[in-house]
């Protein structure tokens, strides 16, 4: 059973590398707005097959990496059709990451009905699989959700709330940097440790005007926190549970 866990994970990973990491924003938006006719669509779904084959570590889990990556592709296609609707369009980021982890979970109990689960190489414990998966979770998946989240609820600010002297992608380097250091801190126990990463982060301040601006960030700073948090304590339950 150890092993189902770590393939299932391994596959996770798999999952979010070929997502996220290495999808460019340039490719999730040709996907979107073309479907099946965008070339980048079938250049993702190489590389969704790649990372997939490649951290299966078994020769016999192949096929079901076509299929995990046909699938794939039939849902990335459609995603398009699926934002055209209007009471489904602001679903359309979680139902098509829910869609791909029950097509993973799926295909990964059928694949242990007919093969046994012989990894080709020693494979690290499932803690630091778990640890790893976080580590990627944290970081462009985290600022994915978020932006998603903001979309959702409809907050994002003006042209005349936005200052030109911000640096640019800092908000998304200090949104990496706290979420790391919180999780490592909830990996080593450390949850006091956590309350000084929120209090330097509060050093920030706003003139009268800017209001809105800072309701944003305090949103922003918020979710960033709070997806870490939950992130390492989810891992280290289920940790203590596996």
């Amino acid at each position: 059973m150890n092993d189902f866990y770590k393939l299932l994970v391994l596959q996770f990973i798999a999952h979010f590398l070929s997502d996220y990491i290495f999808q460019t924003p340039k490719c999730s938006k040709e996907k979107i707005e073309n479907g099946f006719k965008t070339p980048y669509l079938y250049k993702h779904i190489a590389v969704t097959f790649l990372f997939s084959a490649v951290l299966s570590f078994q020769f016999t889990f192949l096929i079901f990496s076509i299929i995990i990556s046909a699938i794939h592709l039939i849902i990335d296609g459609l995603k398009k059709n699926i934002l055209r609707l209007k009471k489904l369009s602001k679903y359309a980021f979680f139902i098509d990451q829910i869609l791909h982890f029950i097509i993973i979970y799926i295909s990964i109990n059928i694949f242990v009905k007919f093969f046994e689960i012989n990894f080709i190489t020693d494979i690290p414990k499932l803690k630091y699989l778990l640890y790893i998966f976080g580590y990627i979770l944290i970081f462009k998946p985290a600022n994915i959700l978020i932006r998603e989240i903001f979309k959702f609820y409809k907050i994002k600010l003006t042209e005349t709330q936005k200052d030109n002297n911000e640096l640019p992608n800092a908000g998304k380097l200090i949104g990496n940097i706290e979420r790391i250091l919180t999780f490592t801190l909830i990996i080593l126990g450390q949850y006091a440790a956590i309350g000084f990463i929120m209090t330097a982060k509060s050093v920030l301040r706003f003139k009268e005007a800017q209001t809105q601006k800072a309701e944003y960030v305090l949103i922003g700073t918020m979710l960033s926190f709070g997806i870490a948090i939950m992130i390492g304590i989810i891992i280290q339950l289920i940790i203590k549970f596996i």
